[in-house]
C-alpha cells in the first residue's frame, strides 16, 4: 500500500481508491472489519486525518458502514429496487415475495399527520391539512434500508383497518381496497435525488452529506383521483434501480402504393 506524492490526486482519495479495490478483490468481505485507522495510517506512511478523510469518502459512496466504538466495516447490502412500485401490483406479489425474503418491514406509526407539499399537492390538498399516514421501516439484517409512508384522505378511512396500527397478511393496496371500496387502475412513480433530512440520516444511518433516492408514488382510481399517495427513500450508494423492458421487433416499412405517383 502506497501513494503517489507527486500525483494530481489527493493522498486521501488514492487511499479510498486502494481500499475500494481490495474490497472488490475480496480482501474484506461483507460485514468484514477493516483495519483501524491508525493501522491503515501507518500501511501507507500519512496522517490519521487522512485515512479518515478517505474512510469518509468510502462511506458516502455505500462501501463501508462505520460503528460507534467498534470500527469499520464492509457494508453487506446493496439494496436492488426492480420494476419500482409496479411489483406492488398483480397476481404474482412478486414484490411482496422478494421483499420478505430479503428484507424486514417494520410498521412504525399510524395516524394522522400534516401533509408534506409533494403529497398535498399528489391528493389536491393545501400543505399541512392533516392526513392518514402508515410509516414504515425496512432493514436487512445490518442496517435499515428505506424509511417510507403511505398517505390516505381520513374520508376514505374512518373507521376503517387502515386506521389501525396493524401489519396485514397482504399487500397494502388490497387492504386499501377493501376498506375504501375504489380499485386501484393506475400509478405514477417518481424518482429524485437530495440530501436527507436530519431524520433521515439518523434513521438510515448514514451521513448527512450522504444523498438518498426519494420516490413519489400515486396510485389512482377509474377517475384518476388519488387514492393513496407512497413515499420511499433509500441511501443513494447503497441502491441500484434497475429496469427491465423488451425492446419492441422494428417494423417493416410498408410497401409503396402502386397508385401512388412520385415526382
Amino acid at each position: 500500500m502506497q501513494i503517489n506524492p507527486g500525483a494530481a490526486e489527493f493522498p486521501h482519495r488514492q487511499i479510498a481508491t486502494q481500499l475500494k479495490a481490495q474490497v472488490r478483490r475480496g480482501d474484506w468481505g461483507p460485514g468484514e472489519r477493516l483495519p483501524s485507522i491508525p493501522a491503515i495510517a501507518e500501511m501507507f506512511g500519512v496522517a490519521k486525518q487522512t485515512v479518515q478523510r478517505a474512510v469518509d469518502q468510502l462511506r458516502v459512496e455505500g462501501i463501508l458502514i462505520t460503528k460507534p466504538g467498534s470500527g469499520t466495516y464492509v457494508r453487506g447490502t446493496r439494496r436492488r429496487l426492480n420494476r419500482l412500485s409496479r411489483g406492488r401490483y398483480g397476481g404474482f406479489r412478486g414484490y411482496h415475495t422478494d421483499l420478505a425474503a430479503r428484507y424486514r418491514q417494520q410498521l412504525v406509526s399510524v395516524g394522522h399527520s400534516p401533509a408534506p407539499a409533494e403529497v398535498a399537492d399528489a391528493f389536491g390538498v393545501p400543505d399541512g391539512t392533516n392526513l392518514l399516514c402508515r410509516r414504515h421501516l425496512v432493514r436487512t439484517d445490518d442496517s435499515p434500508v428505506e424509511v417510507g409512508a403511505s398517505w390516505f384522505l381520513p374520508r376514505d378511512t374512518a373507521g376503517t383497518s387502515l386506521e389501525r396500527t396493524e401489519a396485514f397478511g397482504r399487500p397494502l393496496y388490497q387492504e386499501a381496497e377493501e376498506a375504501t371500496g375504489r380499485r386501484y387502475v393506475s400509478a405514477t412513480d417518481t424518482i429524485s435525488a437530495r440530501q436527507p433530512s436530519r431524520e433521515e440520516a439518523e434513521t438510515l444511518q448514514i451521513r448527512p452529506d450522504t444523498p438518498v433516492l426519494h420516490l413519489l408514488h400515486v396510485a389512482y382510481d377509474t377517475h384518476h383521483k388519488p387514492i393513496e399517495v407512497a413515499q420511499a427513500t433509500w441511501p443513494g450508494p447503497m441502491t441500484t434501480l434497475t429496469e427491465e423492458y423488451k425492446i419492441p421487433a422494428p417494423t417493416p416499412d410498408p410497401e409503396p402504393d402502386p397508385g401512388l405517383v412520385l415526382g
